[in-house]
């Protein structure tokens, strides 16, 4: 039977009982209230027989501790599913971060709760470990280690916030190891292999190429480009990039010009550029520029399918989970070919930053202003990739 009574070196009732093995014991019941202590012991005692009898299951477990909190605390216990928490904690950081952000945010909660399966309709802390540990090893199987690292590092955020909030007493995510990034450095494509991309290009993927050079913008910037982002009679480009929320205005070079005026117009000016670019996710389009570069041979470890151009994935039988290698090149080295364009032509340091958005050095920009008719020579020193005869517009 259970009881309770005070012991010499605590301010707390305390509960005696029998645990499941039939050994004595005695927990404190966290109240100095008689009244209280009593029905709090009495559930500590029942959780005990439960299980003695091999009945306590994990949800009798959660119960019992809730009825405890309850009792000790004159309201429930807070509580939340790891995907009802999830939704609440994206909502909040769809107000703090970036939109860019913003989805991968999402992407990886996403990923996580598939990890999880139907322990994601369960309660947070019912998230052990183990779960944590098997999240990252699955991902570790299909990217990089710096891109598994990136997203322990977010989780870890909302379990962080989990935890000051009272549904967590540890966040689990922040006992795992990161995994060991192997470093692939990326590169700069040379002159010749924007050439050769570009001639393996379809119409579509030939302009998001053309803009990927000359802006030397993110894939998912250019991707999402409407005829409002684009003002042909002051030859700009004006957006806001996804990724850090900066206001960009780009002069078009002449070559870029040249290859705008030849695209249809739309009379919506929020009708896309690249309409079939615009309605898919940036990981399809990375895919599809990694199975361009593939299919020209720039890409390691990839063998294209005979006849279908597209990449396959199962050459050393690892499957389609498998992480692909692509030899350090991705759409996004036209960031770099655009940079080391710019700066191989002359122009300077604080010009190049301008143009291609970095963020870096932001003390020196702050006190560097920089004339619209310099940006617009410097953009116009890039090489010509568009010879005017092979854009004449279709009658």
């Amino acid at each position: 039977m259970a009881t309770i009574h005070r012991v010499s070196d605590s301010p707390y009732w305390h509960c005696f009982f029998y645990l499941p093995d039939g050994r004595r014991t005695h927990r404190s019941t966290g109240t100095r209230d008689k009244r209280k202590a009593l029905p709090v012991c009495l559930k500590m005692a029942e959780a005990s027989e439960l299980a003695r009898e091999a009945r306590l299951t994990e949800t009798r477990a959660r119960e019992t501790v809730a009825d405890i909190y309850a009792i000790a605390n004159r309201e429930a216990m807070p509580s939340a599913t790891v995907r009802a928490y999830l939704a609440g904690w994206l909502d909040r950081k769809r107000l703090e971060v970036t939109e860019g952000s913003a989805g991968e945010y999402e992407r990886v909660a996403g990923e996580l709760m598939d990890s999880l399966g139907e322990k994601a309709d369960k309660p947070i802390d019912a998230v052990t470990v183990r779960d944590a540990a098997t999240y990252r090893d699955k991902l570790a199987k299909r990217v990089t280690g710096a891109t598994v690292n990136k997203a322990l590092k977010i989780v870890r955020g909302a379990w962080s916030r989990a935890l000051r909030d009272g549904l967590l007493h540890e966040n689990v995510f922040a006992r795992l190891d990161l995994v060991k990034a192997s470093r692939t450095d990326r590169r700069a494509f040379t002159l010749d292999e924007v050439k050769r991309i570009l001639a393996a290009c379809g119409p579509e993927w030939r302009g998001l190429v053309l803009f990927g050079f000359y802006t030397g913008q993110r894939l998912g910037d250019i991707a999402r480009l409407t005829w409002q982002n684009v003002d042909l009679s002051t030859q700009e480009i004006r957006l806001i990039t996804r990724k850090t929320g900066r206001t960009m205005i780009l002069p078009m070079p002449s070559p870029l010009m040249r290859y705008a005026i030849t695209l249809p117009a739309s009379d919506n000016p929020a009708a896309p550029l690249f309409p079939t670019a615009a309605g898919a996710a940036i990981s399809t389009l990375s895919r599809q520029f990694a199975e361009l570069l593939a299919s020209i041979g720039l890409t390691c470890g990839q063998k294209v399918r005979p006849g279908t151009g597209t990449v396959s994935h199962d050459r050393r039988g690892k499957g389609r989970d498998s992480r692909r290698t692509t030899g350090g090149l991705s759409f996004h080295c036209l960031r770099h070919t655009t940079t080391s364009a710019l700066k191989n032509a002359g122009v300077n340091n604080a010009v190049t930053m301008e143009l291609i958005g970095h963020e870096s050095e932001a003390v020196s920009r702050t006190y560097t202003h920089i004339e619209a008719r310099a940006l617009k020579n410097a953009v116009n020193r890039l090489p010509n990739l568009v010879p005017e005869t092979a854009l004449k517009r279709k009658a």
